[in-house]
């Protein structure tokens, strides 16, 4: 399983990859998962199991190992 480091203050966006019965949540279960995690200004985009999640990490700087259904993370930064 991969570890990630998310820095406090800094924004995020995941691609995430959802299985058949997982694809039938809606975006705002799977905000709402992202918020009870601890992250902020979340949005969520896409259907099926396919999505993308952007939200920002307000609290110390963590890590943690990533879910088998984030199958890709970057810090979003300011052009």
């Amino acid at each position: 399983m991969t570890t990630f480091t998310v820095r406090q203050g800094k924004r995020y966006r995941a691609r995430i990859a959802l299985g058949w019965l997982e694809g039938l949540a809606d975006n705002q279960l799977i905000a709402s998962k992202l918020e009870a995690a601890g992250f902020t200004e979340v949005r969520v985009s896409g259907s099926g199991g396919n999505r993308e999640a952007e939200a920002v990490w307000p609290n110390a700087d963590t890590s943690a190992a990533l879910p088998s259904q984030v199958v890709a993370i970057s810090e979003v930064t300011d052009a």
